[in-house]
C-alpha cells in the first residue's frame, strides 16, 4: 500500500515537473529581446569592479573592496539573477541570428551556471559567517565570471546583432 501511494506520488511529481518545464520551454521561447532586456536588474553594476566593464575581463578591485562596492549580498542576488538573463539572451541570439559560435554558447552557458553556484556558496556562507574571508572571495570569484561573461555577451552581441548592444549596454 505503503509503495504504491509512493510510486503515485512520484508519477504526480515527474508530471507535474514536465508540465511546468514546457510552459517555461515555451515563455522562454517566446520572449522578445526588450522583455529579456527589461528583466536585467540595474540597482547594482559590476561597472564599479572594473574600468572595462563589458569591453575586457578582468577586475580592477580586491576582494575585500569588490565586497564592498558590490554591496555585500545584494550585488550577489542581482548577478544571480542577471546570469540567468544573459543565459537566455544568448539562446536568443543563438535562435534569431545566423552564424552564432556554438563553442562561445555553451561558454556562456557554463559561466552563468558557474556564477549562479558560486552565488549561492557565497550567500550560504555569508548566512553562516556575515562576510568572513570564504564569503569575500567566493563573491570576488562570482564577480569576475560576471564581467567575463558580460563581456562575451557584449561581442556576441557585436559579431551578430550589432544594433542590440547600445541597449545591453544601457541595461547592464
Amino acid at each position: 500500500m505503503i509503495v504504491t501511494a509512493l510510486q503515485i506520488a512520484a508519477v504526480l511529481a515527474i508530471a507535474l515537473y514536465m508540465v511546468h518545464w514546457q510552459r517555461s520551454a515555451r515563455r522562454r521561447n517566446a520572449q522578445s529581446w526588450e522583455s529579456l532586456l527589461a528583466r536585467l536588474r540595474p540597482e547594482w553594476s559590476a561597472r564599479e569592479l572594473s574600468d572595462q566593464f563589458l569591453w575586457k575581463e578582468g577586475l580592477s578591485a580586491t576582494p575585500e573592496d569588490a565586497w564592498q562596492r558590490m554591496e555585500g549580498p545584494r550585488g550577489l542576488w542581482v548577478m544571480y539573477q542577471n546570469a540567468r538573463v544573459m543565459l537566455e539572451m544568448a539562446d536568443f541570439a543563438s535562435t534569431h541570428c545566423e552564424g552564432v559560435d556554438r563553442l562561445l554558447i555553451e561558454t556562456l552557458r557554463s559561466d552563468a551556471t558557474q556564477i549562479r553556484m558560486c552565488v549561492l556558496v557565497a550567500l550560504a556562507q555569508y548566512a553562516f559567517t556575515h562576510a568572513g574571508e570564504g564569503v569575500r572571495v567566493h563573491a570576488y570569484r562570482a564577480a569576475a565570471m560576471y564581467t567575463g561573461m558580460a563581456a562575451r555577451m557584449t561581442q556576441l552581441l557585436q559579431d551578430h546583432a550589432a544594433v542590440m548592444v547600445p541597449d545591453f549596454v544601457a541595461a547592464m
